[in-house]
C-alpha cells in the first residue's frame, strides 16, 4: 500500500481512508480514535485535538452506515409536501432546513400529489428507509390510514393538517385559519365593504371550512347577511400545477356578475386566478372589485396591483416544526402550537366608494 509523509505523519494514499489507517498513523489503538472523533471526555484535549487534526489531514470522512449502525439514527429528516409546484412550500422547506443542517440533519423531500393513500406510502417508504423524524404538510390522511401511521416509531410532526382528529402519537402546527380568515374580511369591511364574496376550494377540507367559518364570522359580526351566491367552493385538478389560478379564475368570472364589491380568496394563488379574470373583464383592481388572498406567497408582492393577504410565517413555521422533530428525538417535551396570521395590506384592497 503506497503512503507519503507529511509533517511527520504517514498518510495513507487510497480512495478512502478508516479508522485502523488513523490509529496507525497516530500510534494509538482504534477505541481511541474512535472516542476522539466522538468528543469523548474519556481522552485527553491534547490527543482528541491531534486524532482530529490527524483525521483531517487523511481526509479521513464518517462512514454514515457505520455511523447509523452505531448511534441508531441516520441524520435524515423526511418531508412530505402536498405539491412540489406550489410555491407556498418553498418557504416552508427553507424554514425547515434553516434548523436541520446546525443540529446535523439532512433532509429528503418526496410529494403526495395532494393524494391521501400516495402520502401514507411516502411516509411509509421514508420508515422504511430508516428516517430520524417524518415532517407531513398539508397532511390529507384520513381515519382509514390512522392504525398505519400509528405502527410509524419515529416521530411525525404535521403542518397545516387537513387530517380531522387528533391522536396522541402525532404532533402537529399549524395556523389558525379562522382567525385569519376572520381578520381578512375585516379588513374588508373596514374598507366599507359589505357584498363580499368567498372563493374556497374542495381538495383542502379543513382549512377550507376554517376559512369559511371566518368569513361567516366577520360577516356576522357586522350585522351582514351573506348571499349563497357570494360562495363559490371549486373543484381543483391534482394534476394541474396551476389549478388553483385556474379554479380562482373561473370563479371570478361567475362572482363579477353577482355585483360583490370584494372577494377573498381562498389562498394567494386563486387570487392570482380572479386577478387575471379581472382583467380578462376589464374589471379594474381594486377602483371596482378589492381582492384578498392567504398565505403571503412570494409571488404576492409582484402581482399587479400587488396582492392583500394573510400572511403566514411560512419559514417560522417550517422552522419550528423542524425543532419539535429534533425535541422529540432528545426526548424533550412538546406541545402542539397554532400560530394566528396577520393581515398584510397591499395595492388589491381600497375604501368602496360606491352605495350598497
Amino acid at each position: 500500500m503506497a503512503t507519503r509523509q507529511k509533517e511527520g505523519i504517514q498518510t495513507v494514499a487510497r480512495t478512502r481512508v478508516s479508522i485502523k489507517d488513523i490509529a496507525d498513523a497516530a500510534g494509538v489503538t482504534h477505541p481511541t480514535v474512535s472516542r476522539a472523533l466522538n468528543d469523548s471526555p474519556l481522552i485527553s484535549e491534547p490527543t482528541r485535538l491531534r486524532i482530529q487534526r490527524i483525521s483531517k489531514e487523511m481526509g479521513y470522512t464518517p462512514d454514515a452506515v457505520a455511523q447509523s449502525l452505531q448511534t441508531r439514527r441516520t441524520h435524515i429528516i423526511g418531508l412530505v409536501v402536498a405539491s412540489i409546484g406550489d410555491p407556498f412550500f418553498a418557504d416552508l422547506v427553507e424554514g425547515v432546513e434553516k434548523v436541520a443542517r446546525p443540529a446535523g440533519f439532512s433532509v429528503f423531500l418526496n410529494s403526495s400529489h395532494n393524494d391521501p393513500n400516495q402520502e401514507i406510502q411516502v411516509i411509509e417508504t421514508f420508515h422504511r428507509q430508516r428516517v430520524d423524524g417524518i415532517l407531513v404538510a398539508s397532511s390529507r390522511i384520513g381515519s382509514n390510514h390512522i392504525e398505519r401511521l400509528a405502527r410509524i416509531n419515529v416521530p411525525v410532526v404535521l403542518v397545516n393538517s387537513q387530517a380531522e382528529g387528533e391522536h396522541d402519537f402525532l404532533h402537529s402546527i399549524a395556523v389558525d385559519d379562522r382567525i385569519g380568515a376572520r381578520r381578512a374580511v375585516e379588513h374588508l369591511i373596514e374598507l366599507a365593504h359589505r357584498r363580499i364574496a368567498y372563493i374556497g376550494v374542495t381538495n383542502r377540507p379543513k382549512s377550507n371550512s376554517r376559512r369559511l367559518c371566518g368569513y361567516h364570522d366577520a360577516l356576522e359580526a357586522a350585522g351582514i347577511e351573506p348571499d349563497h351566491a357570494w360562495i363559490r367552493i371549486v373543484d381543483l385538478d391534482p394534476a394541474l400545477e396551476d389549478s388553483d389560478v385556474r379554479a380562482g379564475k373561473q370563479a371570478t368570472t361567475q362572482l363579477l356578475d353577482s355585483g360583490v364589491s370584494a372577494l377573498f380568496c381562498y389562498n394567494d394563488m386563486v387570487a392570482v386566478g380572479a386577478l387575471l379574470a379581472c382583467r380578462e373583464a376589464d374589471v379594474a383592481v381594486p377602483d371596482d372589485v378589492s381582492i384578498i388572498g392567504f398565505d403571503d406567497i412570494e409571488l404576492a408582492r409582484y402581482v399587479h396591483p400587488a396582492l392583500t393577504t394573510v400572511s403566514q410565517p411560512k419559514q417560522e413555521i417550517g422552522s419550528t416544526a423542524m425543532q419539535m422533530v429534533v425535541d422529540l428525538l432528545e426526548q424533550k417535551p412538546v406541545a402542539n402550537q397554532i400560530i394566528e396570521p396577520v393581515v398584510v395590506k397591499r395595492g388589491s384592497t381600497k375604501s368602496y366608494e360606491g352605495t350598497q
